[in-house]
């Protein structure tokens, strides 16, 4: 049995749909769960609770942290902690291993590629959170309490990523017949990892053994695409002449203004201002596999 915590979003919708090849049973657990596989197990339970994250766990060999909170850095900072207490004393009380999928904020302003030891050095409220929970499971990893690692991937793109920044500026728009967006830089590079690959990174490495106790980047595509290298590929693929509107920060602070999640979003905008390059070599190398490309990803979201 494999359990992924937090199995609402569409990381843990691949994920679920993949784990049957790697074990015989998989539970879904979320506030509102949904069945990906027939025999799927469904539970509910709310992971800010510590005996329901426990009962989630008991009896899997495998837990995915997944998880998603509101974007609001003052309740990151407040129940992201607690998140990973319970799922770091659950996978401790039932002899489980604990795989998280993390992001890159930690890592703040990069020069270069981002890769595995790559340091922390957050520069948002986001990033501190980000950084003081992966800190936790690298220390109880370290010392023992739990078999873990970590799984980071870049901003998402792929069929079902309602949420990624990528479907509100160009996928959406593209299937509304609206000219696409990009934020602050357009021909800065900006990695993106595609959500399948993600899904197959996570459920090749949760079941590898010689893969715990490390950092972990999730297959994404080495192609140094910028922002509009990726809309001129969107629009090609959709059949649509190539057009591009870019916001620059300063409407970004004004329209934050008025709506509470752009402004938000305003301090994680270094990464669009400069190119934000994410290395998954390491992973690669040890799975044998290569990522989607771009054509083939984005070919594939906008069939959706």
């Amino acid at each position: 049995m494999q359990v992924i915590l937090g199995a609402g979003g569409v990381i843990g919708r691949a994920l679920a749909g993949r784990l049957p090849t790697f074990t015989t049973g998989v539970r879904l657990v979320s506030r509102t769960p949904t069945r990906v596989n027939d025999h799927d197990e469904l539970v509910v339970a709310n992971l800010l609770d510590g005996s329901a994250t426990a009962d989630a766990v008991q009896g899997a060999t495998v837990a995915y942290l997944l998880a998603g909170l509101p974007y609001e850095t003052r309740l990151w900072r407040e129940q992201w902690p607690r998140v990973m207490r319970h799922a770091i004393d659950a996978c401790a009380r039932h002899d489980c291993a604990l795989v998280f999928l993390d992001n890159v904020y930690a890592y703040g302003r990069v020069d270069g590629s981002m890769t595995e030891s790559t340091p922390y050095n957050p520069c948002s409220g986001k990033g501190e959170v980000r950084a003081q929970i992966a800190s936790m499971l690298t220390d109880a990893i370290a010392a023992g309490e739990v078999r873990g690692m970590i799984v980071r991937a870049a901003d998402f793109y792929g069929p079902g990523a309602a949420l990624s920044v990528a479907t509100a500026t160009v996928f959406a728009r593209l299937a509304a017949g609206r000219t696409p967006q990009w934020l602050a830089n357009a021909r800065a590079i900006h990695t993106f990892s595609y959500t399948l690959d993600v899904a197959e990174s996570l459920a090749r490495l949760g079941n590898r053994p010689d893969a715990y106790g490390q950092v972990w980047h999730a297959l994404t595509s080495r192609e140094p695409v910028t922002g509009e290298d990726f809309v001129r590929l969107a629009c090609e693929l959709a059949g649509r002449p190539y057009r591009l509107q870019v916001a620059p920060r300063w409407l970004l602070r004004l329209l934050g203004l008025a709506m509470p999640v752009i402004r938000e979003s305003g301090e994680m905008l270094y990464q669009f201002e400069r190119d934000y390059v994410f290395d998954s070599t390491k992973a690669e190398r040890a799975l044998g596999l290569a990522a989607t490309t771009y054509r083939e990803g984005i070919a594939a979201t906008l069939r959706q």
